[in-house]
C-alpha cells in the first residue's frame, strides 16, 4: 500500500506538521538522580527521533505526588525546567516539534516513592497493578501498589493548579505544547470510571461528575497555554489495573464533547496493544469524529499499513508509534523506503544509560535487505 496519507502534511493547533507520524510517549526511567533531571543523554534521544511529525514526550509527572515510578522525570523544578530546555533544544536544533507529557499517577504509585505515605486517588481501592521501583543500587524491581488514600475534596483544586503550574513550565522550557494524561488507570482515567470513583461528592457518581476532574484540568490546562497547544490522552477501551468499567464509553464521549467545546488541538486514543485485545469498534470512532471536532491520534501496535488505512478512512488524522520509535530513530524514513525495521531489547526499556536508548543506529545510508 502507497504510505501517500500518512505523509502528508497535517496542521495540529498551532502547528505545521510535515508529516502524520508521532512519536508516542514512552517511560524509559533515564532522568539524572536526585531530583528526576531531564539530561543530555534524554536530550541526544528525543533529538535522534526528530524526523517525527510531533514527539509526545515520555509521561512527567506534575508534582512529587504525582509520580509512580523510579526516575521518571518532573516539570515543577527549577532544575527539571533547566533538564527540559536542553531536551527542547536538541529536538528543534533537528528540525523536530515536541509536546510534554503531563501526568499524575494517582493509585499507581507506592508508598516508597512518598516518603512511607500512601498514594492518593478518588477512592480508597486498589489498582491490582504493579509499579517499578528502583534499589538504591540503581536495579528496578515491581512492587505491588498498596490501597491508597482517598483525596478529600479540598485538595482536589490543588491537583488541578499542579496541572496548570505544569503546562506553563512546559512552555518556558521550550515545549510546543502539552498533552493531558488522562488514560492508562492514571489518575484523570481513575475519576473517570466507575470502578475507580466511588466517591458520593461534586467529583463521583453521575457521569457528569465523574469527568469533572478532567473538565477542570482541560480548562486551567487551556486557559494557561492556549487550546490550540493542549491535547488529551484517552483510553476507553483500556481494562487492565482494575479499569474494567461499564459506564467508561459514555464518559469518554461526554468528556470529548467538553473538550471540543474547549476548542482542544487533539484527543490521543491509547488503544489496547497486547495480542488477544478487543477492538475498536468503527461505531465508537464515528460517534468520537461526531463530537470531537479536533485532531485525533490512535495508538496501539499499528504499523505503517493500518495507520495508512485508518487516516484513509477519515477516522483518524495521525497514528502514534511507541516500540517502533524505539529501536528505529529515523522510523519515518524506514516506512517511506520501505526498509527494515530492527527489533528493540525488551531488558533496557527500564533504566540503565545508553546502551539500548541511545545506541540503536539510523539505517545506513544506500542500503536496502
Amino acid at each position: 500500500m502507497s504510505l501517500q496519507r500518512l505523509f502528508q502534511p497535517y496542521r495540529l493547533g498551532a502547528l505545521e506538521l510535515p508529516n502524520r507520524i508521532v512519536m508516542a510517549p514512552m517511560t524509559r526511567c533515564r532522568t539524572t538522580q536526585p531530583g528526576d533531571v531531564a539530561n543530555a543523554l534524554m536530550a541526544q534521544y528525543y533529538a535522534q527521533r526528530a524526523s517525527a511529525g510531533l514527539i509526545i514526550s515520555e509521561a512527567t509527572q506534575i508534582s512529587r505526588q504525582g509520580q509512580g515510578y523510579s526516575f521518571t522525570p518532573g516539570i515543577y523544578s527549577a532544575e527539571q525546567l533547566a533538564g527540559w530546555r536542553r531536551v527542547t533544544g536538541a529536538v528543534h536544533a533537528a528540525g523536530g516539534r515536541i509536546f510534554l507529557q503531563l501526568w499524575h499517577v494517582g493509585r499507581m504509585s507506592h508508598a516508597c516513592l512518598h516518603d512511607g505515605a500512601p498514594p492518593v486517588a478518588p477512592s480508597a481501592l486498589a489498582p491490582e497493578a504493579q509499579v517499578w521501583v528502583a534499589n538504591a543500587d540503581g536495579v528496578g524491581r515491581m512492587l505491588d501498589c498498596p490501597t491508597p488514600r482517598a483525596l478529600e475534596i479540598g485538595e482536589i483544586a490543588g491537583i488541578v493548579d499542579d496541572f496548570r503550574r505544569g503546562a506553563a513550565n512546559a512552555l518556558a522550557a521550550g515545549f510546543d505544547g502539552v498533552e493531558i494524561h488522562g488514560a492508562n488507570g492514571y489518575l484523570i482515567d481513575q475519576f473517570l470510571r466507575s470502578t475507580a470513583n466511588q466517591r458520593s461528592d461534586a467529583y463521583g457518581g453521575s457521569l457528569h461528575r465523574r469527568i469533572r476532574f478532567l473538565d477542570e484540568v482541560a480548562t486551567a490546562v487551556a486557559g494557561e497555554v492556549g487550546a490550540e497547544r493542549t491535547g488529551v490522552r484517552l483510553a476507553p477501551f483500556i481494562t487492565a489495573r482494575g479499569m474494567n468499567c461499564p459506564e467508561i464509553i459514555p464518559a469518554i464521549l461526554a468528556a470529548a464533547e467538553r473538550l471540543n467545546e474547549l476548542g482542544l488541538a487533539y484527543i490521543h486514543l491509547s488503544e489496547a496493544d497486547w495480542d488477544d485485545a478487543p477492538q475498536v469498534p468503527e461505531d465508537f470512532r464515528h460517534a468520537l469524529r461526531r463530537v470531537f471536532k479536533g485532531g485525533l491520534i490512535v495508538a496501539g501496535r499499528y504499523d505503517a499499513a493500518r495507520a495508512e488505512a485508518i487516516l484513509r478512512a477519515g477516522l483518524a488524522d495521525l497514528c502514534a508509534f511507541g516500540r517502533p520509535f524505539i529501536a528505529n530513530p529515523d522510523l519515518p524514513r524506514r516506512y517511506a523506503l520501505g526498509l527494515p525495521l530492527a527489533d528493540f531489547a525488551a531488558s533496557r526499556l527500564f533504566g540503565g544509560d545508553a546502551h539500548g536508548y541511545t545506541d540503536y543506529p539510523a539505517y545506513p545510508d544506500g542500503e536496502k535487505e
